[in-house]
């Protein structure tokens, strides 16, 4: 017979250990070489340096909250929240896999595309292109394939983003976020 594990002690162990757990016997573990840590400071450095809410203007002028970063576990994430608290709110999460940083976009339309830096990227400019997607519904085949941030200063931030129909690549949006205070 197994107890039942109390306390916050005994959640962080079990968070910890379904970490570790394999994902319930999916897929194969494949290890990889860490980036050096020029690299991993260029890629996910960078977004890490996004760190704090974004604003950007509607059609009519009047600024809105349109981007939060968030580092989390232990530095090895930034989570971004476009639109937060909006109807069309949608998660980014960024790290490392190897020597790319990875984006996984989790869309209002419900499939989760994966994105990956490439080469070259890094600093003021990194570019993602598709990688792998999760929920692609085959009714709907439609999804968020391609992405580009763009420093431009410290408190300036642009978002290329290029979706995928039917096969054929469609130019998306592109907006411009700045820090208040800028």
């Amino acid at each position: 017979m197994r107890r039942a594990v109390c306390g916050v002690v005994g959640i962080a162990v079990a968070v910890s250990a379904g970490c570790a757990g394999g994902g319930g016997g999916r897929g194969v573990a494949v290890k990889v070489e860490p980036a050096d840590a020029e690299r991993r400071s260029a890629l996910l450095g960078s977004v890490a340096d996004l760190a704090g809410d974004w604003y950007t203007k509607d059609e009519q002028g009047v600024e809105f909250l349109a981007l939060q970063f968030r580092v989390s576990s232990g530095g090895h994430v930034v989570r971004e929240i476009m639109f937060p608290g909006s109807a069309h709110e949608m998660t980014n999460v960024y790290h490392m896999d190897g020597k790319d940083l990875v984006v996984t976009h989790y869309c209002a339309i419900g499939n989760q595309p994966r994105m990956r830096s490439t080469p070259g990227s890094g600093g003021d400019r990194i570019d993602f292109r598709f990688d792998s997607i999760t929920n692609l519904n085959a009714a709907q085949d439609h999804y968020m394939g391609e992405m580009t941030l763009v420093r431009k200063g410290p408190d300036t931030l642009e978002q290329h983003w290029a979706s995928f129909r039917d096969g054929a690549k469609v130019e998306g949006p592109m907006f411009v976020a700045r820090r208040r205070g800028t």
